[in-house]
């Protein structure tokens, strides 16, 4: 913001020149730049404590396979193969639950 103001003011006694419009741009891609590097870097942080978070989650509970700790360090075909194997195993389940109340009715009538 200052440095608008700043660019307005200084305009007219340096007749527009196209030395100071390129200052400004250049200080504005500066920022820009050093802003999403901030940015980047925060994420980055985040995402590597959310990953610990998950890890000591997953070696804490009983009957969780800890080989699942370091999984983003897994190939492309290794994760999508744990895909598979984790939409086939929701699958089992959501039929289990499916079929569940329509026992339950059997059984009552």
């Amino acid at each position: 913001m200052s440095l608008v103001l700043l660019r307005v003011c200084s305009g007219p006694f340096l007749h527009w020149s196209e030395t100071s419009q390129l200052v400004i741009n250049t200080g504005t891609t500066l920022m820009t730049f050093l802003m999403v590097f901030l940015i980047q870097n925060a994420q980055s942080r985040d995402s590597r404590v959310v990953h610990l978070k998950l890890n000591e989650l997953i070696r804490g509970v009983r009957g969780a396979r800890n080989e699942l700790v370091d999984m983003q360090e897994l190939s492309e075909d290794e994760l999508e193969k744990l895909k598979a194997e984790f939409k086939a195993l929701h699958e089992h389940f959501a039929q289990k639950l499916i079929e569940s109340p329509r026992k339950n009715l059997r059984a009552e009538s």
